[in-house]
């Protein structure tokens, strides 16, 4: 049983760190363009307009995703409690590579929103 608990603090994780990161993104981009944090691409860096978009964007789909992953994710991890360890770990593991999935997802619609809103410089066209 005390695995379980393990794996579902972990499957846990990913969720919560897209809510505490979704609502720092939301409430305000770290001030400079930088390379230690911060959602960094070369289409969000390429001027502050765009690194704020970014951020605005980004951060409310994570804060959207992790609500709604963080009860499916616990809910889930209900199927594999009173399992043996090696059925335990693989459900963790499938958990995780789904909520993967949604981080490159949110990854990929940023990115489009912000080819679609600037060009090529990061200059707004809409």
């Amino acid at each position: 049983m005390g695995f379980w608990w393990f794996m579902l603090i972990m499957s846990l994780l990913i969720p919560l760190t897209m809510i505490v990161i979704g609502s720092l993104f939301v409430r305000s981009a770290p001030r400079e363009i930088n390379l230690i944090f911060g959602y960094r691409t070369p289409a969000s860096m390429k001027t502050r307009e765009t690194w704020r978009f970014a951020h605005a964007y980004c951060g409310k789909l994570w804060l959207k995703i992790g609500c709604i992953i963080l009860p499916i994710s616990a809910g889930a991890m209900l199927f594999a409690i009173e399992k043996e360890t090696a059925a335990i770990g693989i459900f963790g593991a499938v958990l995780s590579g789904v909520q993967l999935v949604f981080i490159i997802w949110s990854i990929i619609s940023t990115e489009i929103a912000l080819r679609k809103h600037f060009d090529e410089s990061g200059n707004r066209i809409d």
